[in-house]
């Protein structure tokens, strides 16, 4: 068990994951398909760091992100926190090279919704 705590960082994070989320859903209904990719990402990012803010963990890099994951996967006994976080990396890289047409994007964001959701569950529990 983590000691775990809610900081103002925490609250950040999580706030401007739910605003990425938003606007990357509008840029989706737009057609930009890039922009909603980034929005995607960063999202995922924030509430990845979120967590990290709950349990005093490392966040200021790209590798600091996927370690952070895979200790939560491991924590939950759940692969699919790996999965879905591979899958907003992979809108990331859509933001760069722009590969990737209107439905992967849609289902990278699909991930993203429920990626976040979960995380923003650990955070709750964090607080309680």
């Amino acid at each position: 068990m983590y000691h775990r705590r809610m900081t103002t960082r925490t609250t950040y994070h999580t706030n401007t994951a739910n605003e990425f989320l938003v606007k990357a859903h509008g840029y989706l209904a737009d057609g930009d398909l890039l922009q909603a990719s980034e929005k995607g990402w960063g999202a995922t990012a924030r509430m990845v760091k979120a967590v990290a803010e709950t349990r005093g963990w490392r966040h200021s890099s790209h590798g600091d992100l996927y370690r952070i994951v895979e200790r939560v996967a491991e924590e939950l006994g759940d692969t699919r926190v790996s999965i879905l976080f591979r899958s907003a990396n992979a809108l990331h890289q859509n933001f760069y090279e722009g590969y990737m047409p209107e439905p992967a994007v849609a289902n990278g964001l699909s991930d993203v919704d429920e990626i976040t959701a979960l995380l923003a569950t650990l955070i709750a529990e964090s607080a309680s």
